[in-house]
């Protein structure tokens, strides 16, 4: 639904995308900061910055980009070395 102001509101502000932030206030979004059911303290970010083959950073939403977050994790791994290789 958009409200009046025509930006997607989502029920946890969390959640929100602005694209106006930079990669690195967006890198420190917080979409759950709130404790569990169990007591424990949950801290989930709302973007995961991540590194293309070109270098190129680019945050992701954890809920609009789940699918290219998944995507990334299935072809980014780690040497013995800890060097990045690309499948």
């Amino acid at each position: 639904m958009t409200h009046p102001n025509k930006q997607n509101l989502t029920a946890n502000p969390g959640d929100r995308i602005d694209d106006s932030k930079s990669i690195e206030q967006k890198a420190e979004q917080l979409a759950v900061d709130s404790a569990d059911v169990t007591g424990e303290h949950l801290k989930v970010p709302a973007f995961f910055v991540v590194e293309g083959e070109d270098g190129e950073k680019k945050a992701l939403h954890h809920v609009r980009d789940a699918e290219e977050i998944s995507d990334t994790i299935r072809k980014a791994r780690t040497d013995e070395s800890g060097d990045r290789q690309w499948w």
